[in-house]
């Protein structure tokens, strides 16, 4: 003897709980995206979903998991789907309670004292050290791991990122806030994904400034453990922003062994002292490339990373690390233009292992000493 109609439409609606919006990552019910869930005499279901926007590009993925979730409820003999759009009114409602009731205009939810995200900047004093590489596979790592990760593309002429994670969806714009694209557990953002094909970015400061403002700002990111923000190389213009914007950031100088790339490497580092915001520590890319003999051959030669530490260490008068050395690998260059970082699509090779082990040292510092600008200055001797 079937169920009551009444006991099957309260299963469909706790069947439906368990369906979270792909963009979002929280229960449709609960975003007010499901407008009607009915059931017929003979068991079959229609369910009304408002979409934000007409164009959603996971509207097939709603479709596929809505199906699976209501088709596994007992007495459920069909399952039909319509899709409707949100009004602006809802829209907007969806807004203000993804945002906890706060008020229209937008804050960068990371600045704030109760936040409890890492935010690691990773820079470099050039170009061409291997910055975004390390940036992209830290995330995956991360993620990896089970923590909610999510990557600032903060190189606004020279965007990388979304290539190298295999992000290639557009955002999701929702009244004045924006849903980032997600690749291997990992929400990103990029000046990239806004532009037509490959064109160049030409901006000056000011622009510069209020396009990061907005990637903190204006996208929803939910409750994510760690950020990361790819900037660009050198002390410019975004390193001064992200200064203002999140003064609770730390620095990840990413270098090559090469001496001239150190001694570049430890300016970008020393920026620190301006900024008051907290190194926490150096990574060596492309150290050595391991031969087929076991022998490891020095291509941009040796100490780099080391030299750059110690040197930060004496400037800011507080230790800051070298976090690991990352052997050369074909394999980075190869996942990375493939979409897929090497941590995940390579565990195994020496430059996953020590990208992971920097991960590892990134995810399980203390949240006592997270975000907590030192104030140091250098010694007058």
């Amino acid at each position: 003897m079937s169920a009551p109609v009444s006991t099957i439409e309260e299963a469909v609606q706790a069947a439906l709980a368990t369906v979270d919006d792909p963009e979002i990552r929280r229960p449709i019910t609960d975003l007010g995206m499901v407008r009607s869930a009915t059931v017929d005499g003979s068991g079959a279901v229609k369910v009304e979903l408002l979409l934000t926007v007409a164009g959603c590009p996971l509207r097939d993925k709603l479709r596929t998991d809505i199906t699976a979730a209501v088709s596994a409820v007992p007495g459920v003999t069909a399952v039909e789907i319509d899709f409707g759009v949100m009004s602006p009114e809802q829209r907007q409602e969806l807004q203000t309670r993804l945002r906890g009731g706060a008020t229209p205009e937008p804050v960068i939810p990371f600045a704030q004292p109760g936040s409890h995200t890492r935010v690691y900047a990773v820079a470099s004093g050039k170009g061409g050290v291997g910055k975004s590489s390390v940036t992209v596979n830290l995330a995956a790592a991360l993620a990896a791991r089970g923590l909610s990760v999510g990557v600032v593309d903060a190189d606004i002429y020279g965007h990388s990122v979304p290539r190298m994670l295999g992000a290639d969806g557009r955002p999701t714009r929702v009244e004045d806030m924006i849903m980032p694209p997600q690749a291997h557990g990992v929400k990103v953002i990029s000046i990239g994904m806004f532009t037509a094909g490959n064109a160049a970015v030409v901006w000056r400061g000011p622009m510069l400034h209020r396009a990061l403002q907005q990637f903190l700002a204006d996208v929803y990111w939910g409750d994510l453990d760690v950020l990361l923000l790819d900037l660009p190389p050198g002390t410019g213009d975004v390193a001064i922003s992200l200064a203002q914007l999140l003064p609770n950031a730390e620095i990840l100088i990413v270098t090559t062994p090469q001496t001239a790339a150190a001694e570049v490497a430890e300016r970008a580092g020393a920026i620190a002292l301006q900024t008051h915001q907290r190194l926490v520590g150096v990574v060596e890319n492309m150290s050595w490339l391991e031969l087929p003999s076991g022998e490891r051959m020095e291509i941009f030669g040796a100490g780099g990373g080391a030299t750059v530490a110690e040197s930060l260490t004496r400037v800011v008068g507080a230790e800051v690390p070298l976090l690991g050395q990352v052997p050369l690998d074909t394999r980075v260059r190869e996942a990375g233009d493939a979409g897929r970082p090497i941590v995940l699509d390579a565990p195994e090779a020496p430059a996953s292992i020590a990208l992971r082990k920097v991960a590892d040292r990134l995810a399980v510092r203390r949240d006592s000493l997270v975000g907590k600008p030192l104030g140091l200055r250098p010694s007058s001797r």
